[in-house]
């Protein structure tokens, strides 16, 4: 088997990083990426500008690839998804060259000869991966070890508070987005829905709000499924991730000055349309009518589909890798204290198998590149039989500054640490102190 390459799933950010550290052991490795270039996940939202810093967001096996053909690092400043791809994932899979294989889309993954019923000899088998081609041409590709990197970017939450679509959302999907818009324009003098209480959202708000100070015939309205905002708008000056912070800031500010009509508690359940006109309707029987477009920003989830004949074990609530499940639960914790979620605590009942990268986290929304980077390299260490440093923890991350998961989902209660501070939230046009 050690005559195989590895297999890597996914040109993403980790999945390269995955591949630079394996060519740097020296160990044969294939990366398939079903997009028609480096990063094309990254690439759908290169208008977006990450607020992790440059140092945060390359890895050091793949600056070291990178920089023996002369390439530099940029040191400072927070870059959009393109600026990310075109200085530094792009030059990255240039250097790997033919490693990459594009436009080639995984479909399964198995024990050579084995479904996943199958005991007898299952360790002493390679995997197969089976995979189709640009042109739709099948084919299998042999593996001693599989790292699945594909992310979660093809697989949106969707608007409805129970996971499932709400009633007429599959009707309304012309008039319902699931990504952070870009231009913005043409919704001028419009009233514009945005679900959803994470940094995508905030996003999105963030510029429709501008948009309503542009054109102040526009409307914005915030759904939050939470009872209450005091975690939404982050950890302020104790984030340590300056940009992250300024998100919540300038959110905030948007409320305040009556740009974003911010509503809490309200868990869509339908959305009907009647000529071009939306009307959300929550749970609770409150309705947001005259909408002409709904941006469902609720998260992503892991498609699981192509692994269904492997052994593997995911947390039932998060659909995260069962190992590092307890460190990002949201519903306990955002204190940024997540520990090292290396090899061990990535291990699979299918030894040689392995998810990293967002699609370890399932659908658990506290996800830094940094923390991709380290899984890869110790998973990589231990892919090569270096023990040792598959062991290691070389993992710091910044603090959120917000402490607290979300058991404020029904009622006000929020951080762990201490009692939130009152936060003033309009609700329609009337402001109300919660908190």
């Amino acid at each position: 088997m050690d005559e195989l390459p590895v297999v890597v799933i996914g040109a993403g950010p980790q999945g390269l990083a995955a591949a630079a550290h394996l060519a740097e052991r020296g160990v044969d490795v294939v990366v398939l990426e079903r997009g028609e270039g480096p990063a094309a996940a990254v690439s759908e939202w290169g208008h977006v500008r990450l607020f992790s810093a440059w140092p945060e967001l390359t890895d050091a096996a793949a600056r070291r690839l990178l920089e023996s053909t002369g390439w530099s690092a940029p040191t400072s400043g927070c870059p959009t998804g393109a600026e990310w791809v075109n200085e530094y994932l792009a030059p990255l899979a240039g250097v790997l060259r033919e490693q990459v294989r594009y436009a080639t889309t995984v479909t399964g993954i198995a024990r050579q000869g084995r479904d996943k019923v199958v005991d007898g000899g299952r360790k002493s088998q390679p995997f197969i991966v089976h995979a189709v081609d640009r042109d739709g041409n099948e084919f299998r590709l042999g593996a001693r070890a599989v790292i699945d990197a594909s992310g979660t970017w093809g697989l949106p939450n969707p608007a409805g508070s129970d996971g499932f679509p709400a009633l007429g959302e599959s009707t309304a999907s012309a008039s319902i987005s699931y990504r952070i818009p870009d231009d913005v324009s043409e919704l001028a003098g419009a009233h514009v829905v945005v679900v959803g209480a994470g940094h995508s959202a905030t996003h999105a708000v963030l510029r429709l709000g501008e948009l309503t100070r542009r054109s102040p015939g526009t409307q914005v309205t915030w759904l939050l499924r939470r009872g209450s905002a005091t975690n939404v708008f982050g950890g302020g000056l104790g984030d340590e991730l300056p940009e992250r912070a300024a998100l919540g800031s300038r959110a905030r500010k948007m409320i305040d000055e009556g740009l974003v009509n911010l509503v809490t508690g309200f868990r869509v359940a339908e959305i009907s349309q009647e000529d071009e006109a939306l009307t959300v309707i929550a749970e609770d029987g409150r309705e947001v009518a005259g909408v002409a477009h709904v941006f469902a920003l609720t998260g992503f989830r892991p498609d699981t589909e192509m692994l269904r004949e492997l052994r593997i074990s995911l947390d039932p609530a998060l659909d995260a890798v069962a190992g590092i499940a307890a460190e990002i639960d949201p519903n306990i914790h955002s204190c940024g204290s997540v520990g090292a979620t290396g090899a061990r605590e990535l291990a699979q009942p299918e030894q040689g198998f392995f998810i990293v990268g967002v699609k370890s986290y399932g659908r658990a929304p506290t996800f830094l590149a940094m923390t991709g980077y380290e899984q890869v390299r110790s998973v990589t260490a231990q892919i090569a039989g270096d023990h040792e440093a598959a062991a290691r923890n070389e993992l710091v991350l910044p603090d959120t500054g917000v402490c607290g998961g979300s058991g404020d989902f029904d009622d006000n209660a929020g951080s762990c640490c201490a009692a939130p501070a009152p936060a003033l939230v309009q609700i329609g046009l009337r402001p109300v102190a919660v908190g």
